[in-house]
């Protein structure tokens, strides 16, 4: 089974989509106390460390694939736009990690923004550190779910280490496919239970069919504003202890089944 390590790990987002693909993720990194409590609420075997400034230590386990997604604030259109400029620019310390534990692939997510805002530069490092890297954009709405909730995603292999028997744009093509296929089999938008077995959500049938408009009027029915550039979370988490810290990592969390989709395309191109 291959391994995986997720920086900037949130409430775990990444690592459940790898796990739904067949990735065993060994440890995770993660700033936040209160992410960290859900992280070690759902994986409480995998190690965990606090600040990625730190990692990896001398004793860090390598992995296959090193997934994360740094802050995005530096380069989301509803914020400043600094960039580079931005203390929060974690980049470097993403690009430091991969360089000293070498994994055959690193997976990276963030906002659209970062097209504009900085994606040439990553793609730059990627390179000078021997890695071939494709990028595309996925959509929530691409699994099932009634809002768009658009982020990149750049896939990158080792090319000392991995041999890929695919053509150029495979990771666009791969991720529709991947994508198409959760529509059919009537899986998209699936929840993991307590058993680790997944159950479909009521969207499931409606995105099986591949009809837009009916996920439109489910979405009506059950109150939502269609086809929303983010979902409203505040649903989730009236009236409970911890509100905020609540809504702010459903807020910074990835979408898991974007990134099943996203493991699976790597799996498929890598042959494991």
């Amino acid at each position: 089974m291959p391994t995986l390590g997720s920086l900037f790990a949130g409430i775990g987002g990444l690592d459940l989509g790898f796990e739904f693909a067949g990735f065993e993720c060994r440890w995770q990194v993660e700033l936040d106390p209160f992410a960290r409590a859900v992280l070690e609420r759902h994986w409480p075997d995998v190690r965990r460390h606090d600040d990625i400034r730190t990692w990896p230590t001398a004793d860090a386990e390598p992995v296959d694939v090193i997934v994360g997604g740094f802050p995005c604030q530096p380069v989301s259109l509803a914020g400043k736009g600094l960039a580079q400029a931005d203390p929060r620019w974690l980049w470097p310390e993403f690009r430091r990690v991969v360089a000293g534990l070498r994994p055959a692939w690193v997976v990276i997510e963030n906002v659209p923004g970062l097209r504009r805002r900085g994606l040439r530069g990553v793609l730059a490092d990627l390179a000078a550190l021997g890695f071939d890297a494709e990028w595309t954009v996925l959509s929530a709405a691409g699994v099932g779910a009634p809002h768009l909730r658009k982020r990149i995603f750049i896939a990158a292999s080792d090319a000392s280490r991995v041999e890929l028997r695919v053509e150029p744009g495979w990771f666009g093509r791969a991720c529709r496919q991947a994508e198409a296929e959760s529509r059919d089999d009537g899986a998209a938008w699936a929840l993991a239970d307590a058993g680790g077995e997944r159950r479909a959500s009521v969207w499931a049938a409606q995105a099986a069919r591949g009809l837009e408009s009916s996920l439109r009027d489910l979405a009506l029915r059950h109150g939502a504003r269609p086809w929303q550039s983010e979902p409203d979370v505040d649903r989730v988490a009236a009236r409970l202890p911890a509100r905020v810290d609540r809504l702010r990592c459903l807020g910074n969390a990835v979408v898991p089944q974007c990134a099943e989709v996203v493991a699976r395309a790597v799996r498929a191109a890598w042959g494991r």
